[in-house]
């Protein structure tokens, strides 16, 4: 595949060049996004802990993502087979995990019940909802929030 450069506008970082080939396709959107399905995996050099899924059509859209490994290391997800492999995927072991990252007038929360898959050899993006007891709001103590900062 070809991959030209393309410029996005956000809001929360001005204006990035962007692969072609690094966007990621989500057919259904994501809640609350359902119209908008092209959106770029953004991650600092200097700081891995947290990244950002960017709408590459829609500035102000930018979620707050994690590796739930990181705060939660026995982080299990069960998903049902037909949504893994409605992204290409054989098993969720080729999969990228991400959860939500929100802020709350109590602190850092993860949403464990609803992961983000990737394929990332296909481009294909889902947010499923986990078939486990998980929590939408886990509660992180004691974490630095995630600085929104423009990137070079």
């Amino acid at each position: 595949m070809l991959s030209r450069m393309m410029r996005i506008d956000t809001a929360h970082f001005g204006w990035i060049d962007v692969h072609t080939t690094d966007v990621l396709r989500f057919p259904l959107g994501l809640p609350g996004f359902e119209q908008r399905r092209r959106w770029v995996l953004l991650a600092r050099r200097d700081r891995d802990d947290v990244s950002w899924l960017q709408c590459v059509d829609c500035p102000g859209a930018a979620l707050a993502v994690v590796d739930p490994r990181r705060f939660v290391p026995d982080y299990q997800v069960s998903l049902a087979h037909r949504d893994v492999a409605c992204l290409g995927l054989r098993s969720l072991d080729e999969a990228k995990v991400l959860v939500t990252m929100n802020r709350t007038e109590r602190g850092l929360t993860l949403d464990l019940k609803a992961p983000v898959v990737l394929n990332l050899r296909r481009r294909l993006g889902r947010q499923m909802i986990s078939n486990s007891d998980l929590p939408v709001r886990y509660a992180l103590e004691k974490a630095s929030p995630p600085r929104m900062r423009k990137t070079a």
